[in-house]
């Protein structure tokens, strides 16, 4: 069964083959969808996208997710490529200045911290603007955002990576709403496992923390590959009424509060 037969879409934030926006990107084209593909310019010259352009004959459209006229050239040309409106959109952005620069949180620098919003939450607000102004969406669309469980419960060690994961979500539901109630198109985020993404690894402690969602989780943590096919199944029209969530992606996690496996260690 091919669920995106006939849809169109774009894609944010693939950067090697370790994303899952990646692997979204590879199953959406897998269940019958045409893409395009989009990251930051400086992401694209030290990724790989371009092997995965060729692999899924998706053409790569560079766009700082947080400029305007970026973003606004992104979905014309989408359009222009893909024959007409787009019917789903992934926004896999996230990237804190402070974390790359092991700031404890509790002494930031406040320019990066509005950087990192701007980046990893504000840019979702601006592309749902965007692409409700131009029109760029098929009704009964879908919009996707990855947060995490941090925007909720307290870690350490992903700084304002939490609040930023917070303004998302929050984002997800106020403009879930007006995109619902004009265009019936339906906006979630999905709160994935921890992943041994590039930019996952980069958190402080995530290898342990890995290990402890592994053990947490009734289910394991949840695998890339297995967050593609739930980003497949919200992008079909499977999911036509489901809107304004957060999602939960986590084996089970979020509903834990202590278990055998962490108690025995």
């Amino acid at each position: 069964m091919k669920l995106l037969e006939g849809k169109k879409g774009i894609i944010f934030g693939a950067l090697d083959d370790k994303s899952i926006a990646w692997k979204v990107a590879e199953s959406c084209v897998a269940h019958g969808a045409k893409i395009t593909l989009t990251n930051a310019p400086v992401a694209l010259r030290f990724g790989t996208i371009n092997e995965l352009g060729e692999k899924l004959n998706a053409e790569i459209i560079p766009a700082d997710a947080t400029n305007l006229e970026d973003l606004e050239n992104l979905l014309t040309k989408s359009m222009e490529i893909l024959g007409g409106k787009v019917d789903f959109i992934l926004h896999s952005i996230g990237m804190s200045v402070n974390v790359r620069k092991k700031r404890e949180y509790t002494n930031i620098k406040y320019e990066w911290m509005q950087k990192t919003f701007d980046i990893s939450a504000i840019s979702f607000h601006k592309l749902m603007q965007t692409t409700l102004k131009l029109d760029a969406i098929n009704d009964w669309g879908s919009v996707l955002a990855l947060t995490y469980i941090a925007a909720q419960r307290t870690f350490p060690d992903y700084n304002e990576m939490a609040e930023s994961k917070a303004l998302l979500e929050s984002f997800a539901r106020s403009f879930g709403y007006h995109f619902g109630d004009q265009k019936k198109v339906r906006v979630n985020t999905i709160s994935q496992s921890p992943t041994m993404t590039t930019a996952g690894s980069g958190v402080k402690g995530f290898d342990e923390f890995f290990g402890y969602a592994d053990r947490m989780s009734p289910l394991g943590n949840a695998t890339a590959e297995a967050c593609a096919d739930y980003c497949v199944t919200m992008f079909s029209d499977l999911t036509r009424y489901v809107t304004m969530q957060n999602l939960y992606h986590d084996g089970g996690f979020s509903m834990m509060g202590m278990s055998e496996k962490v108690l025995k260690g």
